[in-house]
């Protein structure tokens, strides 16, 4: 049997969808797509062999602020943890402690985009 789904987009509520999809753009090294007063798209640049397998990003803007954990989150694996946690601070993000210190085994790194939703960098693959 053929599926006929795919999974299009994962869309980010966001107050500042400019604000957001920049840093997220920049953070992946992706382009934005399309751009109107609701929302943002980014996707992969062409060329990436994933296009067409990995979902855009869809960053939409709702009126009200993030104040809450977020129940969905990205972990993005770097080549180099530190270097990747400095750069992405150098766009933006800051890092954040959600009880991540609690874990004695803990090896990613907890951070925030500039609208505070949280995302991990994890350790690099050995």
């Amino acid at each position: 049997m053929t599926i006929g789904l795919r999974l299009q987009c994962i869309t980010v509520d966001v107050h500042n969808p400019k604000l957001v999809a920049d840093f997220w753009a920049a953070a992946l090294d992706w382009r934005i797509t399309e751009a109107d007063d609701d929302g943002i798209v980014i996707e992969l640049l062409d060329g990436s062999p994933e296009v067409g397998r990995i979902p855009d990003i869809l960053f939409l803007k709702v009126p009200d602020e993030k104040v809450v954990k977020n129940r969905l989150h990205f972990d993005l694996r770097p080549l180099v943890q530190a270097a990747e946690v400095a750069r992405l601070e150098a766009l933006g993000a800051k890092q954040i402690e959600i009880g991540q210190s609690n874990e004695p085994k803990a090896t990613w790194i907890v951070m925030a985009d500039p609208e505070g939703n949280e995302f991990c960098v994890l350790r690099a693959l050995s």
